[in-house]
């Protein structure tokens, strides 16, 4: 059996910003992308009890279910609306549109690589951790 060839990627680390004013973080999630193969994945945090535990006098719940609806577009949910109904790519470059809320993206960064679930797992533990 052949090694998947290598393919390239744009990810962005989703970060709660319980204050936008002040612009201090938490990383969350990441959303990845891969353009080729039409694959667009994300993993975060949406266990109220772990993100109030990270992010003291954030909203945990409302926090869970702004991930939760990330989720959903991510895996083009229709019950998410219309943007879940878009291709991959516009839908990532939405999830990763500028924002001044509690849920924002980081700038969108490239890589290369070879299998997406393999990638999202490890840039997960990178950046946001267990």
């Amino acid at each position: 059996m052949s090694a998947r060839p290598a393919t390239l990627y744009n990810f962005a680390v989703l970060r709660a910003v319980p204050h936008p004013h002040l612009g201090a973080f938490v990383n969350v999630g990441v959303v990845l992308h891969e353009r080729t193969q039409g694959h667009l994945s994300m993993r975060a945090l949406t266990d109220p009890q772990v993100l109030r535990a990270r992010i003291p006098g954030v909203d945990a719940e409302l926090l869970a279910r702004y991930l939760e609806a990330c989720r959903a577009v991510c895996e083009g949910d229709p019950a998410a609306g219309a943007v879940a109904l878009a291709p991959p790519s516009e839908r990532f470059h939405w999830l990763t549109a500028p924002r001044s809320d509690v849920l924002q993206s980081s700038p969108v960064h490239e890589g290369i690589g070879g299998d997406p679930a393999t990638i999202l797992d490890e840039l997960y533990e990178k950046f946001v951790g267990s």
